[in-house]
């Protein structure tokens, strides 16, 4: 039903006449309504449904537009390549993703969800397990098929470009070369040997394009390594302390986007 300014004041009008009939009944210590009063209150209990019904769906369209924070190698080795199937599934939620390596203040940035690579040790926010960050070594397929000393046992890394990243430096339980050459018996190769990237996208960009071995992080890999752009020349993987997690304010899943949003990832981190 459309409803004219003009409809709007009609009805206020009837609402101020009716506030000047007396609604309640006073006793000494108790308020009843009166048979005017209880006529109004069974009207007003259906319009106020609907008012709420409305403001619903108001409040819905109006947080469609979301903002995502993450990590630049999350967004483009994992987020994006998926996406296609978030706007087939969520075709009237817009996302705003924002990249960075800094953790943003979710609860006084205005960011809807953030997806963090950490120990998950957040204060003042809602936290929740997304996936498990394993880390093995990956390099581009060229460097185990052929050349001087193609790339197919621990020994033929010594002949190979290690290639490092800065998320691994200085972080317990976050495997760099120095760990993962230990628990795999390499003891003839120099873990401190080759560049160092600031970040682990950048890394793994060097390793897709045939410039050494990375360490990669499972679900960042997963893409590269399913389309034959990178390659495991080793099945070790090592246990990683740090994991991905959807971080919001408490009580953010009360807004209906947010909520399709954590439902979408959680069932693509499931899917693997």
């Amino acid at each position: 039903m459309h409803v004219t300014p003009a409809a709007v004041s009609h009805q206020v009008k009837r609402l101020e006449a009716y506030l000047e009939v007396e609604l309640f009944q006073r006793g000494h210590r108790s308020v009843a309504l009166t048979a005017e009063g209880e006529a109004l209150a069974a009207s007003l209990g259906e319009v106020f449904g609907l008012l709420e019904l409305a403001l619903d769906r108001a409040t819905a369209t109006a947080t469609a537009h979301l903002r995502v924070s993450t990590m630049e190698s999350f967004a483009a080795k994992w987020l994006a390549p998926r996406l296609h199937r978030f706007h087939r599934d969520c075709p009237d939620l817009k996302l705003h993703i924002e990249t960075g390596d800094e953790q943003a203040d979710v609860a006084r940035s205005g960011i809807d969800v953030a997806i963090r690579y950490g120990p998950g040790d957040y204060t003042g926010v809602r936290a929740e397990r997304l996936m498990d960050a394993p880390v093995f070594p990956v390099c581009a397929p060229s460097l185990t098929e052929g050349g001087r000393a193609p790339l197919r046992t621990l020994d033929d890394l010594r002949h190979h470009t290690l290639i490092h990243d800065e998320t691994a430096a200085g972080r317990p339980g976050v495997p760099d070369w120095s760990a993962w050459l230990e628990a795999a018996g390499a003891k003839r190769v120099d873990a401190t040997r080759g560049p160092v990237f600031a970040s682990i996208y950048l890394a793994q960009e060097a390793a897709v394009a045939g410039h050494g071995v990375a360490l990669g992080v499972a679900p960042l890999v997963a893409e590269d390594l399913h389309g034959g752009r990178l390659v495991k020349p080793f099945d070790r993987a090592l246990d990683n302390a740090y994991a991905f997690w959807i971080v919001r304010r408490h009580g953010a899943d009360d807004n209906p986007a947010i909520g399709a949003f954590c439902r979408w990832l959680r069932k693509e981190a499931s899917a693997g």
